[in-house]
């Protein structure tokens, strides 16, 4: 998870930006400036803040390039309390860490750790886009649909129109049916993935109070990769945009044409 700006603040290279001898040059140079220009002590404190001010934003680290703050609660429900499942679990995870005993353990810990923070963040995609997979089919009106296709088939009668309204609303259907299917097995797959991603965590604290080997951290370290990796696979089959409007594969097993929609969106 990327940083905030008040994590970033507060860092050893800013407080050197604050207090070390560039730092007072640059005060002695804003202020020398601010007499210059006639604005007398005033334009001298003006100018020496500004300086310094400029020099300790130039040292406030940037964020990574593509990364975003988390932010659960832009989400609906399931996906924000899954999103916070996430991150509570890389908390307690680094607080694991920063208990764990210096030497090899802490550093083993340390690089698992940045494998969960992949792994909180590819949840943090995924549930950004079943969020608004969930959206979408929210604008679809099933019972509309299907209460107007009730009263042309019931018509009595048949015509080229009345073969491309059936048409036409069926479709509409299938898409609704289909949307449902891939909401479910995306918040499915993540919940269980949440779940492997908690079982890690609880292993990890139970290694870092015990004398583990770091051969047993290797292997909770494979797992949280097989978790990132696993969550990767379902953010990129979400992203999948297929032409023939065929949905995204979530669950393993190939999509097959549900039929006519019965209900309304899962979540």
């Amino acid at each position: 998870m990327s940083a905030s700006l008040r994590d970033r603040f507060f860092t050893p290279k800013v407080a050197r930006s604050i207090t070390d001898a560039p730092a007072i040059v640059a005060v002695g140079t804003g202020a020398a400036i601010g007499i210059l220009i006639g604005l007398g002590p005033i334009g001298a404190v003006v100018g020496g803040a500004a300086f310094l001010a400029g020099r300790v934003g130039w040292a406030i680290p940037r964020r990574e390039p593509g990364t975003r703050e988390i932010d659960p609660f832009v989400l609906a429900e399931p996906w924000r309390r899954l999103v916070q499942d996430a991150v509570a679990a890389q908390r307690q995870f680094a607080d694991t860490v920063r208990r764990a005993r210096e030497g090899p353990l802490r550093e083993e810990l340390s690089s698992i750790g940045t494998r969960i923070e992949e792994s909180v963040m590819e949840c943090w995609r995924v549930a950004r886009s079943g969020d608004a997979l969930s959206s979408a089919r929210s604008r679809i009106d099933v019972f509309g649909a299907q209460r107007e296709l009730a009263e042309v088939q019931n018509a009595g009668y048949s015509s080229d129109t009345i073969a491309g309204t059936v048409t036409a609303l069926e479709a509409q259907l299938a898409t609704a049916a289909r949307m449902d299917s891939t909401i479910a097995g995306t918040r499915d797959q993540l919940r269980l993935l949440n779940a492997r991603l908690d079982e890690a965590v609880s292993r990890s604290i139970e290694l870092s109070a015990s004398s583990a080997g770091v051969d047993q951290l290797h292997t909770l370290g494979e797992d949280v990769s097989s978790i990132v990796d696993e969550m990767e696979a379902l953010r990129q089959a979400l992203e999948v945009v297929d032409t023939a409007g065929a949905t995204p594969d979530v669950d393993g097993l190939p999509d097959t044409d549900p039929g006519p929609a019965t209900g309304s969106a899962t979540g």
